[in-house]
């Protein structure tokens, strides 16, 4: 019986794909728990009506990350924190107040997941920080930091 996966099942397949089973474990297990149904010439179109407008929806994310990618490369943001004289700063600057400092400054709502930091920034100059925003577009930010 071929059934349609409605979210993933351990040795059978992945959500949305169409697989070949026996009717007694379709009918007793993956129907009763709701997670496929049965492949109708319905249902395998509908599959493919939404893989295609999944696969458009993703291409018109990727665009839009793209352009963004390219605005925020020429961009620099400026952070202020406290500093001693040798150059070392008291604390440390974080993805979140990067984050934070984008969205005064650049009015870009940056989530701080996105900002990819080893480890925070510790010392006062011009630092480049890589974005994830899209798994296929990484661009970088400069971010300077100064002493108050």
């Amino acid at each position: 019986m071929k059934v349609i996966l409605l979210e993933e099942v351990s040795k059978v397949g992945k959500k949305g794909e169409l697989v070949e089973v026996s009717a007694g474990f379709a009918r007793n297990v993956l129907f009763r728990k709701k997670q496929a149904i049965e492949a109708t010439k319905k249902t395998i179109n509908e599959l493919d009506l939404k893989s295609k407008s999944d696969a458009k929806r993703r291409q018109e994310e990727l665009g839009i990350a793209k352009e963004l990618g390219e605005k925020i490369k020429t961009q620099e943001i400026v952070i202020t924190i406290k500093a001693g004289d040798n150059g070392r700063v008291f604390g440390s600057v974080s993805s979140k107040e990067i984050a934070k400092a984008a969205k005064q400054q650049l009015s870009l709502e940056l989530d701080k997941k996105k900002i990819v930091l080893k480890e925070p920034i510790k010392s006062i100059g011009t630092h480049v920080v890589p974005l994830k925003l899209h798994p296929k577009v990484i661009t970088e930010l400069k971010v300077k930091v100064v002493a108050e």
